[in-house]
């Protein structure tokens, strides 16, 4: 019976040291310091790639592999921090979820930091993974890259939702991709970082990606308890840029939709709706906005905020900012439609504005208000502002409706005539057949495709707006 009793208690102990099998809906489980993937770096030409499926590699690790294994198909690790580390240029690490044909799902728990913290990082890939907290377990970040500079990383058809903090939180970044990604219920917000320290973000791509509600969770909760009171779905400090974000919808975030503050922004074939605060937000030389489609600021509050859906403001004198081929609408109103250098007034800079439709259906609501040194080319825009006659305001100067042509070649006023405005709920912000923005766009200046990548023109001439019907 002794004996028995001492089998029991060695076996017990081996099972003690083994990692816990993963429980619930993820396949592995981040609960400790050392659980903290710290992928390795590749070389020019020689990625390093983590992706999750049914891939071919050189290492694999499954949930029921062993640490002990070779870390072959038929003999996988069981631990990401540990196949990580075997991990060299050239090298791809395959990823198994305990059903392989479906994406990996990784959780964290226990107010860990990060799930990959790719500081100092280069050359390398991570594709196909789900991350989230365990069960609404205290889980702070998904990507970190705040504790040294990366360069050369893409993320690609990576899920992440309901973690404490940032989905990607990054300081200094040169050459980052991240594409096709959703980034949804993350409590700081969805993509952001501190200011860099050396330039900040630059060459970052950001293309076909959801990065909405952010917010909306903290803590296993629903965001009402959350420390940070904006959170953004693309918050970012002063940067040299370029930052391009194409084909991406930003929508329900408790913060502003898109905030950047880097020199050369380029946003473009974009939906920016229903987030409380600003829709978006420009500080950055050279920056501008194309095709895309600004609606439904408050995000289902209506108390009268200072928010509006495009802002523009910068310390940077002689700053350029465009915005072509847009459409902006909105519904609450006690507010400008677009400010530019509201705190700024004195410092100059140039706006050119083309083919933008400029809906605001509230009252007390003008078009636009532009600081005094504002220089501007407003040109082919269709404004209507049916509850305020103010279309531009800058000093003292103010143009009401009848004198919208006063502002500019080819400005009409007029009811837009969209198939459905949103605000509560989703619009549906293309153009009747009788829209006076049919045919109305300057063709010199406008995009050979409209949001939806369909050819322009379509009729006699280009539409005004980001839809050409």
């Amino acid at each position: 019976m002794k004996k028995v009793y001492i089998f029991l208690l060695i076996l017990l102990a081996i099972l003690r040291c083994k990692a816990p099998a993963p429980q619930g809906d993820y396949d592995y489980l981040l609960s400790r310091e050392s659980d903290i993937v710290f992928p390795p770096s590749g070389a020019a030409q020689q990625w390093v790639t983590i992706i999750g499926g049914n891939h071919t590699g050189k290492y694999y690790v499954a949930p029921d592999g062993s640490d002990a294994n070779p870390g072959t198909v038929t003999a996988p690790f069981q631990t990401l921090s540990y196949a990580v580390t075997h991990l060299q240029p050239g090298d791809t690490l395959v990823v198994f979820a305990r059903d392989r044909s479906r994406t990996p799902v990784i959780a964290g728990e226990n107010n860990l930091s990060t799930a990959f913290d790719i500081s100092n990082c280069q050359y390398l890939r991570i594709e196909n993974l789900e991350i989230t907290s365990n069960n609404g377990r205290q889980f702070r970040e998904a990507f970190t890259g705040t504790n040294g500079p990366i360069a050369h990383i893409v993320l690609k058809d990576i899920k992440v939702h309901h973690i404490d903090e940032f989905g990607v939180d990054i300081g200094d970044a040169d050459d980052l991709q991240i594409i096709n990604c959703q980034f949804t219920y993350c409590g700081f917000g969805c993509i952001g970082g501190p200011a860099g320290q050396q330039g900040g973000l630059r060459n970052v791509l950001i293309k076909d990606c959801d990065l909405s509600y952010s917010g909306h969770y903290y803590q296993g909760g629903n965001g009402s308890n959350r420390p940070y009171d904006r959170p953004d779905g693309f918050g970012i400090e002063a940067s040299e840029g370029p930052i391009e974000i194409v084909n991406t919808t930003v929508t329900h975030n408790y913060g502003d939709g898109l905030d950047s503050k880097a020199k050369r922004t380029f946003i473009h074939e974009c939906l920016v709706a229903s987030n409380s605060c600003d829709g978006v937000k420009l500080w950055g030389d050279s920056s501008r906005v194309v095709n895309t489609l600004i609606y439904g600021r408050g995000d289902g509050d209506n108390t009268t905020t200072p928010w509006s859906p495009l802002v523009i403001s910068t310390e940077n004198a002689h700053a350029h900012f465009e915005i072509v081929n847009c459409t902006v609408d909105d519904s609450l109103g006690e507010n400008y439609l677009m400010h530019v250098q509201y705190d700024n007034p004195a410092v100059p800079v140039f706006l050119r504005v083309v083919n933008t439709i400029f809906s605001s259906r509230g009252a007390n609501a003008p078009a636009l208000w532009l600081g005094t040194a504002v220089n501007y080319d407003i040109h082919h825009n269709l404004f209507y502002t049916p509850q305020d006659d103010r279309l531009l305001i800058q000093g003292d100067t103010t143009y009401t409706a009848a004198e919208v042509s006063q502002i500019g070649t080819g400005n009409i006023y007029g009811n837009p005539l969209f198939v459905r405005t949103g605000w509560q709920s989703a619009g549906d912000y293309h153009l009747n057949a009788s829209s006076p923005a049919v045919d109305a766009g300057d063709a010199s200046v406008a995009p050979g495709f409209d949001r939806e990548y369909q050819p322009r023109p379509q009729g006699g001439g280009v539409d005004i707006g980001c839809y050409e019907r």
